[in-house]
């Protein structure tokens, strides 16, 4: 089955809900197989947080009504995965720092 198969997304979000509520939200979905979800910056009101889900044919739409519902904002798409299999990236000299 094509269509997209992995998705990180670069949130922001408040420190309410917790991160675990975000995440079954986003798992109770159709299609969802999992979510990660990392938190990598705090400030007084907000959290960043850097979110992966993977599955089949995930709703682009369906997922950024529950960041949103939850108070969240979608900053970024940081990473979109499609087609009939998940293809992990590959480094290459020009990725060096």
């Amino acid at each position: 089955m094509n269509g997209i198969r992995r998705i990180v997304l670069d949130i922001l979000k408040p420190h309410e809900p917790k991160i675990t509520e975000m995440a079954l939200k986003l798992t109770s979905l159709p299609n969802i197989d999992g979510v990660n979800i990392t938190v990598y910056e705090i400030d007084k009101e907000t959290e960043n947080v850097k979110v992966t889900i993977e599955g089949s044919n995930l709703d682009f739409d369906e997922i950024q009504e529950i960041v949103e519902t939850l108070g969240g904002t979608i900053h970024s798409i940081d990473e979109v995965v499609a087609g009939k299999r998940i293809i992990e990236e590959v480094r290459t000299p020009q990725d060096r720092h």
